[in-house]
């Protein structure tokens, strides 16, 4: 069990029978010594995010995620399959689990894959990833005139992001998972 004192930002609990991460947390002391912690809890299986204020006396249950190094293979309508590298073991996700991470799984890469109880619940993916703009439209002299310096794009994984206007279909661009937002161009 936890107490209030040991929540911080990245610790996994067990709230309303569901695993969930802490994105956001805020102490607040009350009058007469009491305590009260604000959250923001990002459900790991649905990825639903939820406000809750947790209360001085609260006992909070630690949820048990490990992480585990995998493959991502392919992807077949709505489900997406996995393999661990040390034993070859193949399970499958879907998108839904995933949630917005599925707009950044390249085929080949290795992310991480959360565990409850031995049981694969969703992947994590670095903050910032670099993929490829398979397809963009180009951008026209003049454009910043009007105030649009961005454009939209959509990378070799199906997502569609924008762009600034200077980015060309076939560039390499850093992608924030978190914000799915253009980050910077990458020079190899």
């Amino acid at each position: 069990m936890l107490n209030l004192t040991d929540l911080q930002i990245g610790t996994f609990i067990m709230h309303q029978g569901d695993p969930h991460i802490i994105t956001y947390c805020e102490h607040s002391k009350l009058g007469r010594g009491r305590s009260m912690l604000r959250t923001k809890l990002k459900n790991i299986r649905s990825g639903a995010i939820i406000d809750y204020t947790f209360k001085g006396a609260d006992k909070i249950t630690e949820a048990d995620i490990s992480r585990s190094k995998t493959q991502f293979l392919y992807r077949q309508g709505e489900t997406f399959h996995f393999m661990r590298p040390d034993n070859f073991e193949q399970f499958k996700l879907t998108k839904q689990s995933i949630g917005t991470n599925a707009d950044f799984l390249k085929e080949g890469e290795m992310v991480d894959v959360l565990l409850l109880a031995n049981e694969p619940i969703n992947i994590s993916l670095p903050i910032k990833v670099e993929l490829k703009i398979a397809g963009t439209e180009p951008g026209i002299r003049g454009d910043t005139a009007q105030g649009s310096v961005t454009k939209p794009a959509i990378l070799e994984t199906g997502a569609k992001i924008q762009v600034p206007i200077f980015i060309k279909p076939g560039s390499l661009v850093r992608i924030n998972t978190e914000t799915g937002e253009y980050v910077e161009r990458v020079k190899k």
